[in-house]
């Protein structure tokens, strides 16, 4: 089977950052067509670089990395430094890139992409705030029906909110966006915290991170001792997360997987639940199904495969 034509957006973010290399660590599997930044765990200046950092630190200068919106569709941006750095990829001390950042806004990229691709063969994996996506779907609605299938990290239903007690932080930050995203009827895969929070690191995974002796090796593993404990302090748990790699991990082991075809509506109107992902787990409601909404992961095979394909570059 050829490999899947993907665009990654994305507001690296340690986790998105971990993500990028997973994708690019695997072509046999994935094709990056290129990676577009958004604003999110910080402004869109520090992604677009973060973005290029990670391309360089892989190896793979030549991927195309371009810049898009900068602020949420209706919302002042909120952005999450308290967890990720005030550079987004705090930790080790790293260089400024020096790949160019490509000219093209990110949803023109996107739409253009998507128009000169065949229909059905391209994938949009957000693992940001989806203000890029939801743009370029405004902007040229002729390009909808033409995405292969959106998989995405955002949202929860199980361990409702990590920003405020109801809304993940992703969906949160532009949930307008995200209303027309999940409303827009695309193929649609959501890796939300039910299942991002059974993938945590440990001081084994880690350790092996470590043990690969290479520098992404050694960067990654420090990346998750920086961010690690945020939420091990939050939380009580004896790791962290790796949110956003669960969406590259699909498209390569989707049987490291499993959800239910359900329902998915964003709110948008309420002080209390704004960005809440209200997804009809128990299909409760004649509302038809919108989401694959994933809930379980095997976490020793996810772990494995992410030591197995860091370990190439």
């Amino acid at each position: 089977m050829a490999p899947r034509k993907i665009i990654i957006d994305t507001d690296p973010g340690q986790d998105d950052a971990v993500a990028i290399l997973l994708a690019l660590a695997s072509p046999e599997d994935v094709t990056v067509l290129g990676i577009t930044a958004v604003a999110g765990n910080v402004p869109l200046s520090l992604t677009e670089k973060n973005a290029r950092i990670v391309c360089e630190l892989a190896g793979k200068p030549d991927t195309l990395v371009f810049a898009g919106c900068d602020a949420p569709l209706a919302r002042k941006l909120v952005t999450a430094e308290h967890v990720h750095g005030k550079t987004g990829l705090d930790g080790p001390q790293m260089a400024d890139p020096t790949m160019p950042l490509q000219d093209q806004h990110a949803v023109d990229f996107i739409i253009d992409t998507l128009r000169r691709e065949p229909s059905g063969t391209v994938t949009l994996c957000p693992i940001g705030p989806l203000t890029n996506i939801a743009t370029a779907f405004q902007r040229a609605p002729d390009i909808i029906d033409r995405v292969q299938e959106i998989v995405l990290m955002g949202g929860a239903y199980f361990e409702v909110g990590n920003i405020t007690p109801t809304a993940e932080f992703n969906i949160y930050v532009d949930p307008e966006a995200a209303k027309i995203v999940f409303g827009a009827g695309v193929p649609l895969v959501v890796m939300p915290l039910d299942v991002t929070h059974k993938a945590l690191t440990t001081k084994d995974r880690i350790a092996a991170f470590r043990a690969m002796g290479t520098k992404v090796g050694d960067m990654v593993a420090a990346w998750t001792d920086f961010f690690e404990r945020f939420d091990m302090e939050k939380y009580g748990s004896e790791g962290a997360p790796l949110h956003d790699p669960c969406t590259i991990a699909y498209l390569i082991q989707p049987e490291l997987f499993a959800g239910r075809h359900i329902n998915v509506e964003i709110e948008t109107a309420s002080e209390l639940t704004l960005g809440m992902t209200v997804a009809d787990w128990w299909r409760v409601t004649d509302r038809p199904a919108n989401t694959l909404f994933i809930k379980d992961i095997d976490a020793a095979g996810f772990y494995d495969l992410l030591a197995t394909r860091l370990a190439r570059l």
